[in-house]
């Protein structure tokens, strides 16, 4: 005979009895599927895996055109008649206050000695600067009244980039690259291009991935005509003998590697890359292939746009094979070098202006003749505007209540101006878009929903946006 069944085996007689007897069974489920998204985070399961979007989106790459410093309204792409016509004058009482860094409180307001004109179908006025991106104008739309919360650079960098105004966030791009993952594992996802002359005043911190796990980092190009080394391979080692040895060394660092230990997991991932790079990225890099046309259409071979005018070329180059986010910047160093223009508001930004607007504009119609418009969304701006007094009698301030950035491709609908300015300039008036729904419209084009990309961080889900962003929705 057979004893008689034990009591922890007993068939169970009701449903009661089954949830209570599986209850440490879900548990142990639970915390595995817990354990197991922690990996994911860590870089144990592979962390920059496709992705899917939250809706079906319109972009699936952000090329942000970074003009370091801050770009004029004035002189750019928002003219303003009643200023010149007041130059010289105190800013009248019924434009408000506003505060400035050097702006004296008896300055005088500045005309700007811009001319502006309409273009292409739809009739928008661009300044003189842009002849050259001025006949793109249909394919973009120009967001007139965009403010943000600081006058101060690297304050208002932190949130153009991060969404707060102090370091330690991540950027807009980490966020993408968290929220989709690569396309392509043999070159990097997000790739910023800093300026050759220096560093801007938020520095290194507002490109970074912040509390997200390391392997949403940028790449940082370095300046120049060679923005990666070492790429080459070497002769006396076979690729295979090389993958031989990378897979060891993986094999090793990943049987000791803490799945809390984000740092570690993403030096595992970059030597990855780093190996596939130099089988992929070479001829990505190497701009001698292109035809004359090409280099011609960026401005490549120019004194003046040769340097913006290459690393826009190497911006298409890199979305064409899988990049997500390219950061592209123009200006660094000290202020006159970027667009920062407090002494000259003439010389600093025609210098400016001459050094961007044909890369630019060769960008936008490079990608839009090779089907790559559709599916990339072109930022344009900086950290604020300008003061409409004067600073220094030819110079502007600061100016964060209203100022000028403008979209194209990606699924934005072009040919139009959104929001306004008041008649000096000073202030967003019409349909005002702070920094955020900047954000949210840029994720919202990448099929991105600003309340689901989120990341816990000290007891709270954290997002890009902060609080809350709207979406522009005249553009989209």
């Amino acid at each position: 005979m057979f004893p008689d069944p034990l009591p922890h085996s007993r068939p169970t007689r009701s449903r009661r009895e089954f949830v209570r007897d599986a209850f440490c069974g879900f548990g142990g489920l639970a915390l595995a599927s817990l354990i197991e998204r922690e990996q994911a985070r860590a870089g144990t399961l592979d962390p920059l895996a496709p992705k899917a979007p939250h809706f079906t989106p319109k972009a699936r790459a952000v090329i942000f055109l970074f003009m370091a410093g801050g770009p004029s309204h004035l002189e750019t792409f928002d003219p303003k008649p009643l200023l010149n016509q007041l130059e010289g004058q105190p800013r009248p009482k019924e434009f408000g206050e506003a505060k400035y860094q050097f702006v004296s409180r008896n300055a005088k307001l500045l005309g700007t000695r811009r001319a502006f004109r309409k273009y292409g179908q739809s009739g928008i006025e661009v300044s003189d600067l842009f002849p050259h991106t001025a006949q793109c104008i249909d394919d973009i739309a120009v967001i007139r009244s965009c403010h943000g919360d600081m006058v101060v650079h690297s304050a208002a960098q932190y949130e153009l980039f991060t969404g707060r105004v102090v370091p330690g966030f991540p950027s807009v791009g980490s966020w993408v690259l968290y929220g989709l993952g690569a396309e392509s594992d043999s070159l990097p996802s997000y790739v910023v291009m800093p300026d050759p002359k220096g560093a801007v005043e938020a520095g290194q911190p507002m490109y970074m991935h912040g509390f997200l796990p390391a392997v949403y980092q940028p790449t940082m190009f370095r300046p120049g005509d060679r923005p990666v080394l070492n790429l080459d391979l070497p002769t006396r080692v076979s690729p295979e003998r090389r993958q031989r040895t990378l897979r060891l060394i993986r094999e090793l660092n990943r049987a000791t590697l803490d799945p809390a230990d984000h740092e570690f997991a993403a030096r595992i991932n970059t030597y990855d890359l780093a190996f596939k790079m130099q089988t992929e990225a070479p001829d990505v890099l190497d701009l001698s292939r292109e035809p004359r046309e090409t280099l011609d259409l960026y401005g490549v071979g120019s004194p003046l746009t040769h340097d913006y005018g290459r690393r826009c070329l190497l911006a298409r180059k890199l979305v064409e094979r899988g990049v997500r986010f390219a950061c592209v910047v123009s200006g660094g160093g000290p202020g006159n070098m970027q667009w920062d223009a407090h002494s000259d508001i003439e010389e600093n930004h025609v210098r400016k202006a001459a050094e961007t607007d044909q890369p630019i504009a060769g960008l936008l119609k490079d990608l839009k003749r090779r089907g790559l418009l559709e599916s990339t969304l072109v930022v344009w701006g900086g950290e604020f505007g300008r003061s409409p007094e004067a600073e220094s009698g030819r110079g502007r301030d600061h100016h964060n209540l209203g100022f000028t950035m403008w979209m194209a491709g990606g699924g934005i609908r072009g040919g139009q101006t959104v929001g306004a300015t008041d008649a000096i300039g000073l202030r967003a008036v019409e349909r005002p878009y702070h920094f955020r729904d900047v954000h949210t419209t840029i994720l919202h084009q990448l099929g991105l929903d600003q309340h689901k990309l989120t990341y816990p961080h000290l007891g709270r889900d954290e997002r890009l946006t902060f609080v809350e962003g709207q979406v522009i929705r005249e553009i989209v």
